[in-house]
């Protein structure tokens, strides 16, 4: 039960909490904004039909809705627009003024995982030693 109370009272899970929170009710808002302000805009290019965009193939079970098809994609950029510039741009920022700072290099992209980086220098250790590394 210690290690569970440890882990919940972790940052990063009360972060996600309140990640999975604050997106939950951004999801809605994009959603209410999308329906009801882009939705109406996008079914008048539909023409005088009632449905919009939208049309049926055989009966009223079988019906094809670009209109919203086109408001999803519409609310997935408008929301991946405002993360990026909201929460991803602004904290990437804050991480690199603080490395400035403190005097720390600035991160590198590095295309090499870290594990390839660790056994290249255990490697490179050996042979200093004058041990040779095993063959694979």
């Amino acid at each position: 039960m210690k290690g569970f109370k440890d882990f919940v009272m972790q940052g990063n899970v009360i972060d996600l909490a309140v990640g999975v929170v604050i997106g939950s009710a951004f999801t809605a808002l994009i959603g209410a904004f999308v329906d009801n302000l882009i939705q109406p805009v996008i079914n008048v290019f539909g023409g005088t039909n009632v449905n919009g965009l939208a049309f049926q193939i055989t009966n009223e079970a079988t019906v094809i809705d670009l209109g919203a098809i086109l408001s999803a994609i519409i609310s997935f950029l408008i929301t991946a627009a405002v993360v990026y510039f909201v929460f991803v741009l602004p904290i990437s920022q804050a991480r690199k003024m603080d490395r400035k700072r403190r005097g720390l290099p600035e991160e590198e992209e590095s295309s090499v995982s870290e594990d390839i980086v660790l056994l290249t220098e255990i490697r490179d250790a050996l042979t200093a030693r004058g041990t040779t590394p095993p063959q694979a």
